[in-house]
């Protein structure tokens, strides 16, 4: 074999070395991501049918239903759109509550309930994961537009101060010299 035909094996070799690990990569990467949908977006008929994946909202108030002797948990999470119910078997974070924030993991039964395998409570007063900020964002400030009539006119400010400007200056008088 001449110097240069070894060259393109070798070259050979390595391109299709490179392509068969990111091809395998793309694989696993594909197998382990999970999508992240709300409420509204499951009413509506986008999530694929038989997949896993991310359910966000806020827990209503009331929903929280307990089977007495198990750690089936049954509640409902909401956009303020759309409501999906959850179904989830075992322990329950501990911040987890009605009316806070949660993102649960599983698939859609054929009845419309979510079973979950897991689930996520927020971790403070004021973390709220990303996706699920910016659902509710839109989706409750979608309904807050729409029940609102007319924009209130702000009324005009009355002294100089309120409006922004600053106190008008004393100049010294020049009558008595």
């Amino acid at each position: 074999m001449t110097p240069r035909r070894r060259r393109m094996a070798l070259v050979l070799g390595i391109v299709a070395g490179v392509a068969i690990a990111g091809a395998l990569a793309l694989s696993a990467f594909r197998q382990n991501v999970t999508f992240f949908f709300d409420p509204t977006q499951v009413a509506a008929g986008k999530v694929p049918a038989g997949e896993r994946f991310r359910l966000g909202g806020m827990v209503t108030q009331g929903s929280l239903n307990r089977a007495p002797g198990s750690l089936e948990v049954r509640f409902v999470v909401t956009d303020f759109s759309h409501d999906v119910p959850v179904s989830y078997t075992g322990v329950l974070p501990d911040l987890f509550r009605e009316g806070a924030g949660v993102v649960a993991h599983g698939r859609m039964r054929a009845d419309g309930t979510f079973v979950a395998d897991e689930v996520l409570a927020k971790h403070d007063e004021k973390y709220m994961p990303p996706e699920v900020a910016r659902s509710l964002k839109r989706r409750h400030g979608e309904s807050r537009a729409n029940a609102t009539a007319a924009p209130s006119v702000p009324s005009a400010p009355s002294t100089p101060a309120e409006a922004g400007a600053p106190p008008p200056r004393s100049t010294p008088s020049s009558a008595g010299t």
